[in-house]
């Protein structure tokens, strides 16, 4: 487990699991949010982004947190890890909510409001977004490590037997 992408819907609990996967298994973790958008909440050009991304999967050991489909086949044939969080759209909603002006390290602004525009493509995750991932996924199993996870419990289990795990080989 050198090369990992993290996916799921927004408000699934993306950023938290890569941060404390990141922290267990001391891979660097890089936000795509935090790539493609500036602080005052322009985006780059796209031949840019991609750029950045191609860079930064040149190296020998990350950790991806994010969604964006357009590069995610890009990200699939590269990472030998993939953590799908497929959790249910009301959780989803409730995550996304909840960081209503909370600052984040994962995003490049203050979410003030929660727009209408975002919460409707939460709504609409599971049965627009999901199916192509899922599509892809099983494109690229072979030789790739894939976790998917129905519950925040289940994040949770498999983040304390990894952190389980290291304490017995650290004795």
């Amino acid at each position: 487990m050198k090369k990992i992408i993290v996916i799921g819907c927004s408000g699934s609990g993306k950023s938290t699991f890569a941060r404390k996967l990141s922290a267990l298994v001391n891979i660097p973790l890089y936000y795509l949010d935090m790539l493609w958008y500036k602080s005052d909440k322009t985006t780059l050009l796209r031949e840019d982004f991609d750029e950045k991304l191609r860079n930064l999967m040149r190296k020998s050991e990350w950790i991806i947190d994010g969604n964006y489909q357009r590069t995610l086949e890009m990200r699939l044939k590269e990472c030998d890890t993939v953590f799908l969080l497929d959790i249910p759209t009301d959780i989803c909603l409730e995550g996304a909510i909840s960081r209503i002006g909370k600052k984040r390290v994962d995003l490049p602004w203050l979410e003030t409001e929660f727009e209408e525009g975002f919460r409707q493509w939460i709504c609409d995750y599971s049965n627009k977004v999901l199916p192509k991932i899922y599509e892809l996924l099983d494109k690229y199993r072979q030789g790739r490590q894939i976790y998917i996870f129905k519950t925040r419990n289940e994040t949770d289990q498999y983040l304390q037997s990894l952190a389980t795990a290291s304490s017995v080989a650290d004795k």
